[in-house]
């Protein structure tokens, strides 16, 4: 049971009233009995809070950055008119603000007797994620509005944010890229691992070992086979989920950069007709995703990626190489977005590299602070310039831990947030235009 502010109103100013003309017992039971029987009355006559019925639709999944709405219907069985404050309760990162959460999740009821109402609440997420809806709070209030009844439900729901994949941008350039590559390494070739292209006419000094005697003999001249580079490369994206992913850059995650600059790469890749395999991975395998159709690759990724968080555990390095040689046991470019800080990479990949560069092609991209950069430049005070000599010192402890990296043949991108998705897709470009991928 709830009082309401109306009952607290005629309270006071029945004291009031008491205080002024019948101080004594009297004054007090004339004025408190009738409101006592009034809320007592007002209470029986709302509706049972009980007995409703609820059932939801709406979206299921949202990029983070945009609106979601999930509908609440509400089925009133019982025999009286619902007159009801609902509160339809999600977690506080559903919404940008305390004031958008406390207008978007309240809604006033007015249910007639075996009818029902749909109501909807407006979701703003601010972390990725799943978010799960949680109780329904619905207070009845009776006819005066004196008192009301409260009671709570369960109704189940979960909106899964997305990654906002703000990176998609750069898209566009990147495939313009990509064709422009494809024509220029369209030189046709013959060997093991090519794939079959045309037939056209002999011309001598051509290989007879590519004449195709069978065309040839539906045909009045000599045909031979052509053949281009192989499209099906293979490629193992591995997001590190460790403790260092945690670490925010800026207004985000390192781990939310990091899949910005893998879902591009994806959507670069599977366009190019390479096959993509993801992991995520810390001290165990947190999400994967293989075998995926070129049409279907990148909105899995994106349900994949989307729960991801950073543990605060140190990354086991021998047992991603482990994962990434199971995931790949063809020779495949193996991506690992992780940091580039020198104690993990020196104690934990450097001694496990070789097992990877022996099979694969490696290219490890890291998310770079640009706070450092303008801490290196800052003069001025005698603080910015201590500044400026710790920032240059850590610039120059990245790059020797890239350098030591490209010494086993990594191929190392080290970017800032906004700059790393596109960096990433120039290097995987390079890669392909080399002839390395």
């Amino acid at each position: 049971m709830a009082l309401t502010g109306r009952t607290a109103l005629i309270a006071a100013l029945g004291a009031l009233v008491t205080g002024l003309l019948l101080p004594n017992w009297t004054g007090v039971l004339a004025i408190n009995l009738p409101l006592l029987v009034a809320i007592l009355g007002d209470l029986v006559l709302a509706a049972p809070v009980g007995s409703l019925r609820f059932t939801r639709s709406g979206d299921t999944s949202v990029r983070l950055g945009e609106g979601a709405e999930v509908h609440l219907t509400i089925a009133n069985p019982a025999g009286r008119t619902l007159r009801a404050l609902l509160r339809d309760a999600w977690p506080p990162s559903s919404w940008h603000t305390e004031t958008q959460a406390f207008a978007g999740s309240r809604h006033s009821l007015r249910i007639p007797a075996g009818e029902r109402l749909r109501v909807t609440t407006r979701l703003h997420p601010t972390r990725r994620g799943d978010r799960h809806a949680d109780r329904v709070t619905v207070r009845s209030y009776g006819p005066l509005g004196l008192a009301a009844r409260q009671g709570q439900h369960r109704v189940p729901w979960t909106v899964r944010v997305l990654p906002p994949f703000t990176s998609r941008r750069h898209l566009p350039a990147k495939l313009a890229r990509l064709r422009e590559l494809d024509g220029r390494t369209s030189v046709l070739t013959r060997g093991e691992g090519t794939e079959f292209d045309s037939l056209r006419e002999y011309v001598p000094g051509d290989d007879t070992r590519s004449i195709d005697w069978r065309a040839t003999a539906r045909r009045t001249e000599l045909a031979v086979r052509t053949w281009r580079p192989e499209r099906d490369r293979r490629i193992l994206l591995i997001l590190d989920t460790g403790r260092t992913s945690a670490g925010r850059v800026g207004d985000v995650p390192r781990l939310d950069a990091a899949m910005d600059a893998a879902l591009l790469l994806t959507a670069l890749a599977a366009r190019a007709g390479d096959r993509v395999d993801l992991m995520a991975f810390d001290r165990r395998v947190r999400a994967t995703v293989q075998g995926r159709t070129a049409g279907d690759l990148l909105p899995t990724v994106v349900a994949a990626l989307a729960p991801l968080e950073a543990e605060l555990v140190e990354t086991d390095a021998s047992g991603l190489a482990a994962a990434a040689l199971r995931m790949a046991p063809r020779r495949s470019l193996i991506l690992l977005l992780t940091t580039l800080d020198s104690a993990p990479v020196e104690e934990g990949l450097l001694p496990v590299l070789p097992q990877l560069t022996h099979r694969h092609s490696v290219l490890l991209a890291s998310v770079a602070d640009p706070r450092v950069a303008e801490m290196a430049a800052a003069r001025g005070t005698v603080q910015s310039v201590y500044q400026a000599a710790a920032a240059a010192r850590a610039q120059a402890e990245r790059e020797q831990t890239a350098d030591r990296l490209r010494r086993y043949g990594v191929t190392v991108v080290d970017a800032v947030p906004d700059q790393l998705s596109s960096a990433l897709a120039d290097a995987y470009l390079a890669l392909k235009s080399s002839g390395r991928l």
